[in-house]
């Protein structure tokens, strides 16, 4: 009885983890000199200046991560919550808002805390070994968000998404996840065939976050019931 109400206690809060974490990247971003908020970083050359050194410090650098330093080593963690600017920003926590709170309601909060951080520190790693010569600087929580996807997929597949397609003039249409999702994730592989490891998109963080998200949630909670709900989501410009 007190397990069943504590349960009950705990879903009619919400998806404390999930809303936290996106707190925590909007915290960071209007703190930090990408948003253009914060004085203390200057304007022109001096915000530029401040941006530059602001990322080399809190993002991943590939040719770093594998010196053998120590700090370099936390860097996949702290990148999840800074990002380059405020599309960056609103297009991963839109996705993490949508598809993090039925997968943090699965899961548990600190389950879903751990397989953020985890997948997301893996798929940052990933795409720093395969440019391992590059001192281009990653940051964001897409990484990790591309995970929490992969994960949904697998365990709501016939969740129903409302998505928008910029090819179809934004017009909203519903369609299993799998349908969305797999597409997502085939443009995702695509884009990482052809993707060079300077200035850009880190697509390859994002087909290793899924494929890593999806096989957790198929190995742990394979043998349970699979939910069906409704789920709104857009898709278009902001991916993660």
């Amino acid at each position: 009885m007190i397990v069943k109400w504590l349960t009950v206690r705990e879903a009619a809060r919400g998806p404390v983890v999930t809303y936290a974490l996106i707190a925590g990247c909007c915290l960071a971003f209007v703190l930090g000199p990408a948003s253009g908020l914060n004085p203390s970083y200057g304007t022109g050359e001096r915000l530029l200046d401040s941006g530059t050194r602001y990322f080399q410090h809190w993002g991943v650098v590939p040719d770093e991560l594998f010196s053998g330093a120590g700090r370099p080593l936390l860097t996949p963690l702290t990148a999840l919550f800074v990002h380059g600017s405020w599309l960056h920003l609103l297009g991963n926590m839109l996705f993490l808002h949508v598809f993090g709170a039925m997968t943090e309601e699965r899961m548990g909060r600190a389950p879903f805390l751990v397989f953020y951080v985890c997948t997301g520190y893996l798929a940052l790693a990933a795409y720093a070994a395969a440019n391992a010569s590059s001192d281009q600087t990653l940051v964001g929580a897409s990484g990790a968000i591309s995970a929490v996807l992969g994960a949904f997929l697998c365990l709501f597949p016939k969740a129903r998404v409302t998505s928008l397609f910029p090819f179809l003039l934004f017009l909203p249409l519903r369609f299993p996840a799998w349908i969305v999702l797999m597409f997502w994730f085939a443009l995702q592989w695509l884009a990482a065939q052809r993707a060079e490891s300077g200035p850009g998109v880190a697509y390859l963080a994002h087909v290793v976050g899924f494929s890593v998200g999806f096989l957790y949630a198929w190995a742990r909670y394979r043998r349970t019931t699979r939910v069906r709900r409704p789920v709104t989501a857009g898709e278009g410009d902001s991916q993660p």
